[in-house]
């Protein structure tokens, strides 16, 4: 008999000041793929080093289930590991290291894929997660990217970038396309397309609008 492929444990690591879209993008998207996918089950999990509430950058309140340190214990495996943006000053403590980082170390360590959305990429890269990747983040903070030589920055302003099992995400609806991709990757085709069917995400937006290079780092103070 074959062995049971253990559940798919996606974790989105968040913090005082994280964007909620970047946060609740995936886990809508996510969700129903965990709804369509029955070849294994999957879990999605908003970790913190505490689990007090935490507020989002637009004021609304998250509440972490789980703690960093839970994932010490046995079967606490990241598959999937995604990692939103937020306020500047948020991203510019975090990056300094600490906690935050360390967890993104950790849990990158045996996922199958790790992932970024927003400013997002910022953290993995201070932790040295994109060093040798093609990567994306929002197009404010290009110049931010930008500043990590060992990380080849795409060029214009993709809504996401794979490369490898590395995956980056543009700025925060962008967030929707690159869960798309991802549930691609992990369940296949034809449940992202139930799934894109499902959310009803076909996005006409009523504006179109050509993107101005930025030429400063928003997270300098």
């Amino acid at each position: 008999m074959a062995q049971e492929r253990p559940p798919f444990h996606i974790t989105i690591p968040i913090y005082p000041g994280v964007d909620l879209l970047d946060v609740a993008a995936p886990v809508e998207l996510f969700s129903w793929m965990a709804e369509a996918w029955t070849a294994r089950a999957t879990t999605i999990t908003l970790a913190a080093e505490h689990l007090s509430a935490l507020k989002t950058r637009d004021g609304l309140i998250l509440t972490p289930q789980r703690r960093f340190a839970d994932y010490a214990a046995p079967g606490s495996q990241t598959y999937l590991l995604w990692v939103p943006g937020g306020d500047p000053g948020a991203l510019r403590a975090l990056m300094q290291g600490g906690p935050y980082l360390d967890f993104l170390k950790a849990q990158s360590a045996g996922a199958d894929h790790v992932s970024s959305v927003c400013e997002g990429a910022l953290l993995l890269a201070a932790a040295g997660l994109l060093d040798g990747y093609r990567a994306t983040t929002h197009w404010a903070f290009i110049p931010c990217l930008s500043r990590f030589p060992a990380i080849q920055v795409a060029e214009g302003f993709p809504r996401y970038v794979i490369d490898g099992n590395r995956i980056t995400g543009g700025g925060i609806s962008s967030g929707l396309d690159e869960a798309l991709a991802i549930v691609a990757c992990v369940a296949g085709e034809d449940i992202a397309k139930q799934v894109q069917m499902t959310t009803q995400y076909f996005p006409e937006p009523p504006f179109q609008q050509t993107i101005v290079p930025a030429t400063h780092c928003p997270v300098d103070p």
